[in-house]
């Protein structure tokens, strides 16, 4: 079922599937429902599904201004009001993981157990392909700030873009780019050990997004948290392994 809802002027997607116990899922950076409805219709067999589209993806509304983390959390928490969703599962995949970081440390009373998927929100080192890009981003704006090289600038501009065509900052636009910029310079490693609920992280081996070795940082900051690593599987196991992904999250909000 899809529904439209108003929150906080601003219209917002969400599917609705299923019945039973209620399962949040807040999706990825760029990502929408639409991209979750083959996990949402095998998961719907055991628990009533919620998926919006986050503002500013999707068929939702973008925000008026850049928000941060703390918006997006803000946003939940109306949200399951809007939903009357007293107590909930919460799953967040890559930048949704992140909010759900940033949600489950402050209302750990609304959250029955969490799901972090390939989330993201704690600082790495950059690999060597984004450390080149970094570096032309640097020498670019250098260059584009002297009189001198003007003549260079879309060239360096064409080079810049190219290897940063698949990156969420080149296809955000507006005032989502802007929203980019503030939540990736938040590191919610501190954030790690104020989750006290019951939580599972899942990962993909082959990760190219977020390195496995993040979920390993999860697994120690997070109390007691439960670690299920995907041999093969990229960033996007509920794309990828949609079947045994949900064999796995049905087991534990199940257990």
């Amino acid at each position: 079922m899809t529904k439209s809802l108003f929150i906080d002027g601003l219209r917002i997607n969400i599917e609705i599937a299923g019945q039973g116990e209620p399962l949040l899922i807040l999706h990825g950076w760029g990502s929408s429902v639409e991209s979750w409805l083959t996990l949402q219709n095998l998961l719907a067999k055991d628990f009533k599904v919620f998926i919006p589209d986050l503002p500013g993806f999707g068929q939702s509304d973008a925000p008026f201004k850049a928000w941060t983390v703390e918006y997006y959390s803000n946003f939940v928490l109306k949200l399951v009001d809007e939903l009357k969703l007293s107590s909930f599962f919460l799953m967040g995949h890559s930048f949704g993981g992140r909010i759900s970081i940033r949600f489950a440390g402050k209302h750990p009373e609304k959250i029955k157990s969490l799901i972090l998927c390939d989330a993201s929100g704690i600082k790495m080192e950059l690999d060597p392909k984004r450390k080149i890009v970094f570096q032309m981003s640097r020498l670019g704006n250098f260059l584009f700030s002297k009189r001198l090289f003007s003549g260079l600038k879309r060239f360096f501009k064409g080079v810049f873009y190219f290897f940063l065509r698949h990156t969420d900052y080149a296809r955000a636009r507006g005032v989502m780019r802007e929203t980019l910029k503030l939540v990736v310079a938040e590191d919610l490693l501190p954030e790690l050990n104020n989750i006290k609920v019951r939580t599972l992280v899942v990962w993909g081996e082959k990760d190219n997004m977020v390195p496995v070795k993040a979920a390993h940082i999860f697994k120690e900051r997070i109390a007691g948290s439960e670690l299920k690593i995907f041999p093969g599987v990229k960033h996007s196991p509920h794309r990828e392994i949609p079947e045994k992904l949900s064999q796995v999250v049905s087991n534990f909000l199940k257990a």
